[in-house]
Parts: structure tokens; sequence; C-alpha cells
């Protein structure tokens, strides 16, 4: 079975900044998964986390991200739709997205599936927690990890 890591990225003190930690957690809480998936808090560890992204065979990360023209929804970006989708500017991680994707390809070691899901936020005040549309994010967001970790575990 493949090796599967699930990573969260986010500041849950900056409002709907924490979307992709809250995402990831919800995900964790939402079932039993099998030992070969792995949920991981990434918080805004950037540089840290590459060992998680070159060690898998399928990467999802969740995130805040704001897309070119964008609705108020959660989207889904799968491997080859990645690269021209996270050289702009998205989120306060999107640097460190980039790097890591980056980084594991020079090193020959980027995952053979990877998955991004993310809801643009509303509010980034400190203190203030997901606002309530990111909070009825955060069930479409499960929803389409589930789907998408269902997938990979069936192959």
């Amino acid at each position: 079975m493949k090796k599967i890591n699930v990573v969260g990225l986010g500041n849950i003190l900056f409002g709907d900044e924490g979307f992709g930690v809250e995402a990831v957690r919800a995900l964790e809480t939402s079932g039993e998964f099998p030992e070969t998936v792995s949920f991981i808090d990434g918080g805004t560890q950037g540089i840290y986390l590459l060992d998680y992204f070159e060690s898998c065979d399928a990467l999802l990360v969740f995130d805040s991200i704001i897309p070119r023209d964008f609705e108020q929804k959660v989207y889904l970006y799968r491997n080859e739709e990645l690269p021209a989708f996270i050289h702009r500017k998205m989120s306060s991680h999107q640097m460190g997205l980039s790097e890591l994707l980056c980084v594991a390809k020079l090193h020959g070691k980027v995952p053979g599936e990877i998955v991004l899901i993310g809801a643009p936020p509303l509010n980034l005040e400190l203190g203030s927690g997901l606002t309530d549309v990111m909070r009825s994010h955060l069930e479409t967001a499960v929803v389409m990890g589930r789907e998408v970790l269902d997938g990979w575990m069936s192959k």
C-alpha cells in the first residue's frame, strides 16, 4: 500500500489562515485510516516539512489559497495543475510550498501523486479563528480529501 502524507498548512492564530491545519485535523478525525496514512500539522514550518514531502508516494496538502479568478468555495488541484498554479502568490505559505516541491524535484523525490485542497480566506485578523464561511468549507474539504485518499488507497 502507498505511503500517504496529509499536510495542513497555516497559522491558526490568524483567522482563516488556519484553514489548512483545521482541515487536516477534521479529516483525521473523520474515520479510520490505515497506518500508511500520516496526518501532519505543518503549521508554518516551511523547509522543515521537506521530509514529509519526499518520504511518501502521495501527498495531500490543505491550505488557505487565493486562485486568480476565484469564488468563495473549496478548490482542488492535482499534479500537473500545481506547477503553473503555485508560481503565483496565493498564500503566506505559497513560497514554502513551491520551494518544498522544487527541492523535492531536485532530489528526485517528488511524490507520484500530489493534491492541493484549499479555500480563499476572508479574515486574517489575529485571534479571530475561522469565519463561519470557512468553517462551512471544512466539511467540503474533508469530503474531497476522503475521496482523494480513497482513490489512492484503492490503487
